[in-house]
């Protein structure tokens, strides 16, 4: 049978009854328990006042069940010095609940003293054993059950760090059994790190701690609350990149976390993963990022870092937002001031590299007090220094180990839709994003975002909100981590407008960012680009009469731009035609009609005057949106009971604007 253990507060009166003949005090009164950590206290509720002084567990020399024949129903006997005290519970259970908390207390209470002053190993190393059996085999059912011992041992281990390795593995085994259901205490997992760093190859590691890391990253809900859990986790995973095979090891241990199924069973797995994947990627770039001379502020940045005086040691980096008195001093360095500099940390060199040549081009905004965003802080101007960072070889192989995670958890379909939300707001250090390394790194982890069909995935490659920018504008030409001429670029409109967002909006921001790009690789034979040209000119999202016969040049300068040019000329004719005013003022499709039945209709006449048009019950779906935008006079429209999704909704709504009645049943 299993029995709560007593907490403070769970009794609160208890008569005890004893003959006169075993009691050296007559005790019999109403007495109220209470629990305290290190004492049993009984307060006498009568005018006479025994046992008003607590009992120390240490004082409990026996707790025995009154056995004897005739003896009181469900009592205790407490044998202490100069006495013994009984104590009657209500029914069995509760007494074999007392009894068993007050062993427990006792024996705990016993292995703390013993344990606190520590003289040979081996004879430590035997109670550590006994203590862990004791814990797997009481019938007490309490988090604090196997808790204390791990405490007992991690008090223990932070207090003599004179253990040799052998002694190490031997606790760690010996304690082995305890950590198969229980998270480690913090200084436990202190032990266990440091561990890990100096004998990533032992088989402790792999045999002892796999079955914890795998609880921590099963059951843990916030690292926040307990941070030595996540780098505990973080030190297991580089021990298991040390062994020979490497990341082949790390590889199966993902998997391992997986599961065999498609889907994984376990919903913190994925979130845990990257959260230790961000902070060993933070740890990299820490001690750059934490020294102010290595790391402007956003004030800084705003504000160009105009004064040499304002930042010790000297550190000659400019980025965004430049102020004129900067140009001017820039004019006037020295040559032996324009030799790449090297600033030095623990962790990083940071090589700066000027360019004297850029001082003539220098034409950055003055007396914009927003604060810069994400990439503006990034994108190193023509005028600026570019930024060479180099990681020391151990913060190397770290930041290795963890985007190769991340790039194995893309590979999962079940995570990566939880995946692209989790890096969805750029989560990393802009430092990190400024590293070519890195960032041509996650360059995969971002095409697999880009190559998924679902849109809760690919969406996360925009911005989270107006005004913030996403992998989109990170990775487009122009951004800090493009180094592809804009094939990933590509790829990612092509899938964004293949979904839901060939827009009026997401058109005109293309045109206003990226137009040069677009162009570009339009005038390189790439389809998507092309039809991005084409229906910037069928939207009428350029005004301006010079870049509209600049795109038009640049689309027929190859076949496939020529060949979409023509078909959007066609559909032009065709619109003028569609548009002159005639035709019928209502119109209803038969019931079962598809999208080709309202392309061959609305084709073969006039429907400038068409106001009311009704699709219920038929079979059309948001395709035929593309055809209902070319009726400039509809003002009511009946998709009742039809196949009409969201995408369909987002043309009429920015195309139709004489629209007033709008049927969705």
């Amino acid at each position: 049978m299993r029995y709560k253990l007593l907490q403070e507060g769970d009794i609160q009166v208890c008569v005890i009854r004893h003959p006169r003949t075993f009691l050296s005090k007559i005790l019999t009164s109403k007495f109220l328990r209470r629990w305290e950590p290190h004492h049993l206290t009984l307060a006498d509720n009568s005018p006479t006042g025994y046992m008003e002084n607590s009992i120390s567990y240490s004082a409990i020399e026996d707790v025995q069940l009154l056995s004897w024949e005739n003896a009181p129903k469900y009592c205790l006997q407490l044998t202490i010095p100069g006495g013994t005290v009984l104590l009657q519970a209500a029914n069995s259970y509760l007494r074999d609940q007392w009894f068993h908390s007050l062993q427990w207390k006792k024996k705990i209470y016993k292995y703390k003293k013993v344990l606190s002053n520590p003289s040979r190993w081996e004879v430590v190393l035997k109670e550590i054993r006994t203590l862990v059996d004791m814990a797997l085999t009481s019938p007490l059912q309490d988090d604090s059950i196997h808790q204390a011992p791990l405490e007992i041992v991690s008090k223990l281990l932070s207090e003599n760090n004179n253990l040799t390795t052998q002694d190490h593995e031997s606790i760690i085994v010996a304690i082995a059994p305890l950590l198969e259901n229980n998270h480690p205490p913090p200084d436990l997992c202190e032990f266990f790190c440091k561990h890990c760093r100096e004998r990533p190859r032992s088989m402790v590691v792999i045999e002892v701690f796999t079955p914890v890391v795998q609880r921590i990253l099963k059951h843990n809900m916030d690292f926040g609350k307990c941070p030595r859990l996540r780098l505990f986790t973080q030190e297991y995973i580089l021990s298991l990149n040390e062994l020979n095979a490497g990341m082949e090891v790390v590889k199966k241990f993902i998997h391992s976390m997986h599961g065999p199924t498609g889907q994984c069973p376990h919903p913190r797995v994925l979130p845990n993963l990257v959260a230790v994947c961000l902070a060993a990627i933070y740890s990299c770039y820490e001690e750059f990022i934490n020294s102010r001379d290595n790391s402007p502020s956003l004030k800084e940045i705003r504000n160009g870092c105009q004064q040499q005086c304002d930042r010790k040691p000297n550190l000659p980096l400019r980025l965004l937002h430049t102020s004129p008195d900067l140009v001017s001093q820039e004019a006037t360095l020295t040559e032996s001031r324009l030799k790449p500099v090297i600033v030095t940390s623990n962790e990083i060199h940071v090589e700066v590299e000027r360019n004297n040549t850029a001082n003539q081009k220098m034409t950055a905004g003055v007396g914009n007090d927003s604060e810069p965003n994400l990439i503006d802080c990034l994108m190193v101007s023509p005028t600026c220094s570019t930024i060479s960072i180099e990681l020391s070889p151990q913060a190397d192989r770290i930041l290795g180990c963890y985007v190769e995670i991340l790039k194995m958890l893309s590979d999962y379909d079940d995570w990566r839709p939880a995946l692209a939300s989790l890096l969805q707001p750029i989560p990393f250090p802009k430092e990190a994003l400024a590293h070519e390394k890195f960032t041509k790194e996650l360059k995969y982890v971002i095409q697999r975002f880009a190559e998924d069909p679902r849109q809760e995935v690919h969406s996360c490659l925009l911005s989270v909100r107006a005004g913030k920018d996403g992998w989109f504008q990170l990775y487009s030409p122009g951004g800090v981590a493009c180094d592809d001429d804009g094939e990933l670029f590509a790829s990612m409109v092509h899938i964004l407008m293949g979904s839901c967002y060939k827009t009026k909006k997401f058109l005109l921001s293309l045109a206003e960012n990226k137009l040069g790009p677009c162009m570009l690789l339009a005038l390189r034979g790439n389809q998507t680009m092309v039809e991005i040209l084409c229906l910037m000119l069928e939207y009428n999202i350029i005004d301006n009469n010079d870049t509209q016969l600049q795109i038009i040049s640049t689309l027929e300068s190859t076949d496939v731009g020529k060949r979409m040019y023509e078909q959007l000329c066609e559909r032009q004719r065709e619109l003028k035609e569609l548009q002159r005013k005639g035709g019928p003022t209502r119109l209803t499709l038969p019931s079962k009609s598809t999208d080709a039945d309202l392309a061959r209709l609305l084709s073969s006449g006039s429907f400038g005057n068409l106001e009311n048009l009704s699709l219920a019950f038929t079979n059309v779906t948001s395709a035929c949106a593309e055809h209902l935008i070319k009726l400039p006079s509809l003002k009511q429209l009946n998709l009742w009971s039809t196949q009409f999704g969201d995408a369909g909704l987002r043309l009429l709504s920015e195309h139709l604007t004489m629209l007033q009645v709008l049927n969705l049943c």
